[in-house]
């Protein structure tokens, strides 16, 4: 009778504790009313450790039964690493279904469609969701430009990796797909003369009329007379700037000393495409460049209206680039208060 006088003590213990115990983790915790928190677990943390970020941010008022709960629930090996923004009323339970679930805060970084290489370089480096060092600068042109999201944490190194897969993996699908008889002999002639489609159109959506332009040119050995690979020569892809007489910095167009200067990215002074790309180009303008418009164009300017003026001849292109030159006159005398 003794015994199982106390074996009935012992087990109304034992229930009385796991009441206890299992209120005490599905209770909100001692946040609860305030503010939500961002918690962020590293990669490699255990249980434990979670546990005491949690502790310290005040979402729950104990570490070690934080763990037991884990333990009880059966995701202690389930915790993933990442950003959470954390409900201020969460349970322990709860905290241990999200971070078991990997619903994870994310963080967009965006490759700027025509950026070059090191300007892309600098985005990634500066984003400070991101960590690691910078690794090797990969060559220009191979950063598809896109807006991605990555969880915090992530390396830069893993970025720029991603970034490049995003593009080889763009070319395995369009190459094969490329129209018949381009000039173009192989991925790196279509990133290079994508690159100068990109620059040349920037958003105004008309890669493939442009593509055509260029096509047409290098079928009939034209040199290509891009603005762009000159300022690419010069400065990397950088803004051209000059001072004004107060001092301000604003961007200026080419000299005339600079579009007769020989360099191998002056595609008014050589032949074909330059060596490399110029920017990283969109994927319109890959995909313009391998299936461009028909047409028989061989030049184009700025038309005034955001988009451009096609032409077949060059006295008809002449036409075109005065009308585009007396626009800017007016814009320019307009700004000026007449």
């Amino acid at each position: 009778m003794i015994l199982l006088i106390l074996a009935l003590i012992a087990g109304g213990a034992a229930l009385a504790g796991l009441k206890w115990f299992e209120a005490k983790i599905t209770s909100p915790g001692p946040m609860a009313g305030s503010e939500d928190q961002i918690v962020f677990v590293p990669r490699g943390s255990g249980v434990s450790s979670i546990g005491q970020r949690l502790e310290e941010a005040g979402l729950i008022d104990d570490a070690r039964l934080f763990r037991l709960a884990a333990r009880f629930e059966q995701v202690d090996a389930d915790l993933k690493a990442g950003e959470y923004l954390v409900p201020a009323d969460s349970s322990m339970v709860d905290i241990l279904e999200l971070m078991a679930s990997g619903k994870v805060l994310l963080h967009n970084l965006t490759i700027v469609e025509g950026s070059t290489v090191a300007q892309a370089m600098r985005a990634i480096e500066t984003a400070d969701f991101l960590t690691g060092d910078m690794p090797e600068t990969p060559p220009e042109g191979s950063l598809l430009p896109e807006t991605h999201a990555f969880t915090r944490g992530t390396t830069r190194a893993e970025v720029v990796e991603m970034f490049k897969t995003y593009q080889d993996n763009l070319l395995d699908e369009i190459w094969d797909a490329r129209a018949e008889g381009l000039p173009i002999d192989s991925r790196e002639d279509a990133i290079i003369l994508a690159s100068i489609v990109e620059k040349e159109t920037g958003s105004v959506g008309d890669e493939d009329l442009v593509a055509s332009v260029f096509v047409n040119r290098l079928k009939l050995g034209m040199r290509l007379q891009s603005d762009p690979t000159i300022i690419y020569g010069i400065s990397k892809g950088e803004r051209l700037m000059r001072t004004l007489p107060d001092g301000r910095e604003v961007q200026r167009g080419l000299f005339r000393s600079e579009i007769d200067r020989v360099t191998p990215y002056n595609t008014y002074q050589v032949d074909g495409l330059p060596p490399t790309p110029i920017c990283n180009p969109s994927e319109a303008a890959l995909r313009a460049v391998l299936q461009p418009a028909e047409s028989d164009y061989l030049f184009f300017v700025a038309d005034g209206s955001g988009n451009h003026a096609f032409s077949r001849t060059n006295a008809e292109h002449n036409r075109n680039v005065a009308r585009w030159r007396q626009i800017e006159a007016e814009r320019r005398r307009a700004e000026q208060g007449g």
